[in-house]
C-alpha cells in the first residue's frame, strides 16, 4: 500500500512549500510589474494579468495535485489503521477524502479562471476551496480525536482542532465581505467605493 512505503511523507511538505512559492512568486512578480500594491492585496490579485497569471495558474494547479496526492496517502493511513482500531467508519474517511477532492478542483477553477477574465466562476471556485477546504480539516481533527492515544497525541489532535477552528473564523467574514463587493477590479481611483 502507498501509504506504507517509506519516504512518502515528503508529499505534505513539498505540498507546502510548493504553493508558499506559488503565492510568493507571483506577489513577487506582479509587484515588480507593478500590477499591484504591496501591501497585502489579495492572493486572486497576484495572480490575474501576464506574466504572474501563468506562473500562479500552474503553480496553483500542481498544489491542487499534490492536494490530492497527500488527501489520498491519508485516506490510505486512516483505512490501514482503522483495520485494526475500528476508531473511524469507513465511510467517513471517504466522506471527508471527497470533501477533500472538492476543495482541489476548486483550487483548480480558481487557478484556470483569472479573477478578471470569469469572476463568477472563479469565486465559485474560491468559495468551493475554501469551504471544502474548512470542513475538510474539521473531519479530519475529528478522526484523529477518535484516533488517539493508540495513532495520534493529544497535543497533535488540539493543534489541528486550533487550525480548523481557525480556518472557521476566517471563512465567516470572508463570506460576509465577498458577499458585500458588488465588482472585481484591481485599480481602484479615489471616490470610488
Amino acid at each position: 500500500m502507498l501509504c506504507c512505503m517509506p519516504g512518502v511523507a515528503f508529499v505534505p511538505a513539498l505540498l507546502v512549500s510548493w504553493s508558499s512559492a506559488a503565492f510568493i512568486v507571483s506577489y513577487v512578480i506582479a509587484v515588480l510589474a507593478g500590477h499591484v500594491e504591496p501591501l497585502v492585496p489579495y492572493i486572486s490579485d497576484t495572480g490575474t494579468k501576464p506574466p504572474e497569471s501563468g506562473i500562479f495558474g500552474f503553480m496553483i494547479n500542481i498544489s491542487a495535485l499534490l492536494g490530492v496526492i497527500t488527501m489520498y496517502i491519508r485516506y490510505l493511513l486512516i483505512e490501514k489503521q482503522n483495520e485494526s482500531s475500528h476508531f473511524v467508519r469507513s465511510s467517513c474517511n471517504i466522506f471527508s477524502l471527497c470533501i477533500g477532492l472538492m476543495g482541489c478542483i476548486g483550487m483548480g477553477i480558481v487557478a484556470t479562471f483569472q479573477e478578471l477574465s470569469v469572476p463568477s466562476v472563479h469565486d465559485i471556485g474560491a468559495l468551493v476551496a475554501f469551504g471544502s477546504g474548512v470542513v475538510y480539516i474539521t473531519l479530519q481533527s475529528i478522526i484523529s480525536y477518535k484516533s488517539c492515544p493508540q495513532w495520534n497525541t493529544y497535543f497533535v489532535c488540539h493543534i489541528r482542532m486550533a487550525i480548523s477552528v481557525i480556518s472557521c473564523i476566517a471563512f465567516i467574514p470572508m463570506i460576509v465581505f465577498a458577499s458585500q463587493i458588488s465588482m472585481t477590479k484591481i485599480d481602484w481611483t479615489p471616490g470610488e467605493k
